[in-house]
């Protein structure tokens, strides 16, 4: 996990000896290449979440030490070193492992979810209590973002930031999920969001202590944007 960003790099292989391969590279990616010769796995492939820089600022590093590792995108995802595209529903094997990737806009319109055995690396669609905003660059809004979050309960999540949780969990305990299950109430409290006026549906938690807001502005349409640009 990187300091700076809270954002996770993952290593995943079958087993030592195998090939592997990196889901998203924002780094530090040195342990991860050092737990790679430690285990002797070979990374074949960087599988890219989305193109946004806390998730891609050290691909070049993965490249020196595999330089012949495809790097694999949505289309509307390439950043510069992506060697070919990560179609949705188009599995791929990779030593022994079978990724599927999902189609989860909403932070991005070409967001990608992993689904491997059991295991599905979110990017910045869900975290542990919170959801992905979509203020960020390539964004495609808030409806995108509800349709993509809904996952099998027993899948556990590995998030672009911050701890692992699962769906189970989180359809309990987060608290935009829970309104979105329609098992607690919006909220209707006045406020001001990015200088503007509008409806405060939920002020939540967010991956890095902090909070994210979900609005409603005059015209009916809904919002995720960080808690820090809402007043009450």
């Amino acid at each position: 996990m990187s300091s700076d960003w809270l954002s996770n790099t993952y290593l995943v292989a079958a087993e030592p000896g195998g090939d592997g391969f990196l889901v998203d590279a924002g780094g530090p990616v040195e342990p991860l290449l050092a737990k790679a010769d430690e285990h002797g796995v070979t990374v074949t492939h960087v599988l890219l979440t989305h193109h946004h820089h806390d998730h891609v600022a050290e691909l070049d590093k993965v490249l020196e030490r595999w330089p012949d590792a495809a790097v694999l995108a949505h289309a509307e995802e390439r950043v510069p070193g992506t060697t070919g595209e990560l179609r949705p529903d188009e599995k791929i094997e990779i030593g022994g492992l079978t990724v599927r990737p999902l189609h989860t806009p909403g932070h991005t319109a070409g967001m990608l979810s992993l689904l491997v055995d059991g295991n599905v690396f979110t990017g910045d669609t869900l975290f542990k209590g919170s959801v992905g905003g979509v203020r960020a660059p390539g964004s495609t809004g808030y409806a995108d973002l509800k349709r993509s979050i809904m996952l099998p309960p027993d899948t556990t999540i590995r998030p672009g930031h911050t701890d692992p949780t699962t769906v189970a969990d989180e359809l309990e305990s987060n608290r935009f999920v829970r309104i979105w299950r329609g098992v607690d109430p919006e909220g209707a409290e006045d406020c001001t969001a990015l200088g503007e006026p509008a409806t405060l549906i939920l002020l939540g938690d967010d991956y890095d202590g902090g909070y994210k807001a979900w609005v409603r502005w005059p015209d009916g349409r809904d919002d995720i944007v960080p808690g820090s640009k809402v007043s009450r």
